[in-house]
């Protein structure tokens, strides 16, 4: 109940009522919204009124989703960035628990690029202050643009500030220059050289090609479901995946089978979750940061498998080596103690006083000389060819060449004695 020292409120005017098909109360009329009044009445409101109002709404509700895609999306960026950064820092026994606060002071960033490049970087100036920090990241971006890597509208104090956004595409940056950049594929027919992103998808698309339901044309959607991560790892191991009973359908099962496989089985960092990449639009960046680990896994498997190739032929060549000299060894010591005992044969000089007797030596030379000598002659003729190819063998693996042992050489069977035994000439009884 108004007192006598208050003043009379002015009563507020009326909302003027334009002409409607639809009547409405004074109280519902007055407390509508303009959309509202525009969906009650037949006669609509004026456009720039409803475009006020309602678009306003729209636009809104438009920016508040862009807002939390981007947010989820900088959240799974950070969580797969950071699981790729203590993928690497391990070797220096280091680690990040926050990838915004433990970036701002520059010494994980050194210790980060040391590891990734094999150089020594300069040493982090000790001090927590403000100034020792952005002394510190500073020299972490001077090392990438001395490595060609460009670093648009990024400084050292955005790091030290801790910009999300922007310490985001400083690790990104850093992922492309030292994991992504390498892969190179040259396309046959027109000679033209991919982009590393390119060739990372190409090469995706070759290894997965023929398996069913699998259709990679990106680095977002089509791995949604996980059977592109599952082919990948049944292309080059397919004793760990159990492709056929894969079902498209069941996009959980299949993403996380193929995370705990590489992880327990190839020993592949688990940089995401398979809650991660079930989304409308998986994050590109954390599935190229995930993927391009596999790619480097299984081209250095590769790589393994061909070098293990040349050194099984190598191995192989030195046991082919061996067994030539140790035949080249039993056959010249064979046919050396053959000479020598055929030589002491012949020398002897006995003859028989019968004719049976004289009648059984000549049919022992006869023997010898189309039976006995011409097996021998060959192994003469083997052992040389023999020789030479090991030796030529030899010199193919840049080995030192074989040399037989004093005795054992061609020339101690070629030595007039041994040479006339394996030759046409043979010893007669003097007259």
């Amino acid at each position: 109940m108004p007192t006598l020292g208050d003043k009379p409120k002015p009563r507020a005017r009326p909302r003027p009522r334009p002409a409607s098909d639809v009547d409405l109360p004074d109280e519902e009329y007055e407390s509508a919204s303009e959309c509202e009044l525009s969906e009650k009445c037949s006669i609509p409101i004026s456009a720039e009124i409803f475009d006020s109002v309602c678009g306003q709404k729209a636009v809104n509700s438009i920016d508040l989703r862009f807002r939390g895609l981007r947010d989820e999306r900088e959240f799974v960026q950070k969580k797969t960035f950071t699981k790729w950064v203590n993928s690497h820092l391990v070797r220096v026994s280091c680690k990040v628990q926050d990838l915004y606060m433990d970036m701002r002071d520059g010494k994980m960033l050194l210790r980060l690029l040391a590891v990734l490049s094999g150089e020594r970087l300069p040493k982090p100036t000790p001090g927590k202050m403000r100034i020792h920090c952005l002394e510190n990241v500073e020299k972490g971006l001077q090392f990438l643009r001395k490595q060609h890597v460009h670093l648009e509208n990024l400084g050292s104090h955005d790091i030290v500030d801790g910009n999300s956004r922007l310490t985001l595409g400083l690790i990104w940056t850093i992922i492309l220059r030292f994991q992504i950049q390498d892969i190179t594929f040259e396309d046959a027919d027109n000679h033209e050289t991919r982009s590393a992103k390119e060739a990372l998808l190409l090469w995706c698309q070759m290894k997965t090609a023929g398996y069913p339901n699998v259709n990679v044309k990106n680095f977002s959607t089509s791995w949604r479901d996980g059977l592109a991560f599952n082919a990948l790892i049944h292309k080059h191991r397919p004793d760990l995946v159990d492709y056929d009973n894969l079902q498209k359908s069941n996009a959980l099962y299949n993403l996380q089978s193929a995370f705990d496989t590489a992880e327990n089985q190839l020993d592949l960092a688990k940089f995401l979750d398979a809650e991660d990449v079930n989304v409308d639009q998986p994050d590109e960046k954390s599935i190229i940061t995930y993927v391009v680990t596999y790619y480097h896994y299984f081209n250095k498997l590769k790589q393994d498998n061909i070098q293990g190739k040349r050194i099984g032929k190598v191995i192989n060549e030195l046991m082919e080596n061996d067994k030539m000299i140790n035949r080249y060894e039993t056959l010249s010591s064979d046919l050396l103690e053959w000479i020598h005992s055929k030589i002491e044969l012949l020398n002897d000089r006995h003859f028989e006083n019968s004719l049976v007797g004289v009648q059984k030596q000549l049919t022992e030379f006869n023997d010898y000389r189309t039976e006995e000598k011409p097996p021998k002659f060959d192994e003469k003729g083997e052992l040389e060819v023999l020789l030479f190819t090991l030796q030529s063998a030899m010199r193919a693996n840049n080995q030192r060449a074989f040399v037989p042992r004093e005795g054992k050489l061609i020339a101690d069977i070629n030595r007039p004695n041994g040479l006339n035994i394996l030759a046409n000439t043979h010893f007669l009884p003097d007259h």
